[in-house]
């Protein structure tokens, strides 16, 4: 239920711009998503090409975060071009016929900003943080790089030197690790299961025209997002955006905005598995968990509060089993990671090799009695807090504004104002999240380990 005066998802306060076409709107169409007590006033205008641009005004700030996010990520790519939404990513910041690499770069340093990207399995985010007086320059260069970067050979060959040192360097951290290998424990070889980065077989091999197709195939307006934050104006963000895009690739015919990645059909998962990555570590990296609810179930909110229980803090059941009472890990936790038509469930713990046993016993054994008896009412309340708390506390600066307005718009197809979201976390019942703990802990896990396990059966 929204607050007096907040608007609901999908309903237009201020609409301009309303003649459309067969393949889209003729004309940009601006709408006000929400007026919201807590936050700003969030805009969205839909451009001609199909891409869209969020904003969300906050007047008491002095910077803005600006991204452009596209749904595209390590799901979307074939085996032979495994790591290539990720290779693309450091690409993109190497020059464009405009602009070398060093001028993007030090344009934005010159100002006291920060430029980077990340790639993840659904979508990646190219984002810039700048002062309010900067963001022309900000949208100036990061449209520039994400619309008209050239690919040069050279720099081709130049950051595939650095991805499969990235590559390595990932290879030596156990405790990053582990939970790819869970991952492909539950997901085979589904993209999924894949490494974001892809692997030295598939990174090496990889043309520049691979990654160029990839490029023009998969970065296209009706699938962008461009979201901002700060103190800032929406029709200004606007003006600038089409301004730096005009003439680049992304100025295209008239088309509509992509939906959402679809959540049919459901991603098969392979039976569950024990597999174990053998290395001499000093210590012992685990993660015992399966297959759970995609980011669009109504459950999620119940998963929330039931994460939060199991091993979401220090107060958590896990956490004061295994560490606090125990002493047998220095670090424990659970966590859910939920995708358009998956999700993963997992328990992470990072022990001495001897201790491996006992840890897991501990934890299929809190699973077990949780998935039995539920959780009490004390600590319904602490997991709603925890879930509350967190999301509003991660909306204090312009950055998580900024990804919230582009997650709304690019994962879920609206943006839910935030005191809705606080009163779904409020209406999560014992009943809810004790069902769902019957359902999902009961399921058969899948465990991951990485450690000195050559000649031992877990």
């Amino acid at each position: 239920m929204a607050r007096p005066g907040a608007t609901p998802p999908g309903t237009d306060r201020h609409a301009v711009g309303t003649i459309r076409s067969a393949g889209g709107s003729t004309r940009a169409v601006t709408r006000t998503l929400s007026e919201d007590p807590l936050g700003g006033t969030v805009r969205r205008t839909v451009l001609p090409s199909g891409l869209r641009v969020l904003t969300e005004a906050i007047p008491a700030m002095r910077s803005v975060s600006f991204g452009i996010w596209v749904a595209v990520g390590s799901r979307d790519e074939t085996g032979p071009t495994a790591g290539a939404a990720h290779f693309l990513e450091h690409l993109l910041f190497k020059g464009t016929h405009k602009r070398g690499a060093l001028e993007i770069s030090s344009s934005i340093e010159a100002v006291g900003g920060e430029t980077n990207a990340f790639t993840t399995k659904e979508y990646t985010c190219y984002y810039a943080r700048v002062l309010d007086e900067d963001l022309p320059l900000a949208i100036d260069v990061m449209c520039d790089l994400v619309a008209d970067s050239v690919l040069e050979p050279a720099d081709v060959e130049t950051e595939r030197g650095v991805i499969l040192e990235e590559i390595a360097m990932h290879d030596d951290e156990p405790g990053d690790e582990v939970h790819d290998l869970f991952a492909r424990a539950v997901y085979g070889d589904h993209p999924l299961g894949r490494l974001i980065s892809g692997t030295s077989d598939t990174v090496t091999p990889m043309t520049r025209r691979q990654i160029q197709t990839f490029y023009r195939r998969r970065y296209v307006a009706p699938q962008i997002v461009i979201a901002a934050a700060g103190n800032l104006d929406h029709a200004a963000v606007v003006r600038l955006v089409r301004q730096a895009l005009r003439g680049t690739p992304l100025d295209t015919e008239p088309a509509s905005p992509a939906p959402h990645r679809p959540a049919a059909p459901a991603v098969r998962t392979r039976a569950a598995s024990t597999v174990v990555q053998v290395k001499e570590t000093e210590q012992a990296h685990v993660v015992l968990g399966c297959p759970a609810i995609d980011r669009l179930d109504e459950r999620r909110f119940a998963l929330g509060v039931l994460n939060n229980v199991l091993g979401g803090g220090m107060s958590s059941r896990l956490f004061q089993e295994i560490r606090e009472q125990r002493g047998l890990a220095y670090s424990v936790y659970s966590y859910a990671s939920q995708y358009a038509d998956s999700g993963l469930f997992g328990v992470y713990a990072g022990c001495a090799p001897g201790r491996v046993d006992e840890v897991l016993e501990l934890t299929r054994t809190e699973l077990a009695r949780t998935a039995e008896q539920g959780i009490t009412e004390a600590e319904l309340a602490r997991g709603k807090g925890m879930s509350k708390g967190s999301f509003v506390l991660g909306l204090e600066d312009t950055g998580s504004r900024m990804s919230r307005l582009a997650k709304g718009e690019l994962l879920y197809g609206n943006l839910m104002p935030v005191n809705e979201l606080l009163d779904r976390v409020d209406s999560v019942t014992l009943d809810d999240v004790n069902t769902l703990a019957a359902d999902l802990l009961a399921r058969p896990m899948s465990l991951a380990v990485v450690g000195p396990f050559a000649n031992r059966t877990l």
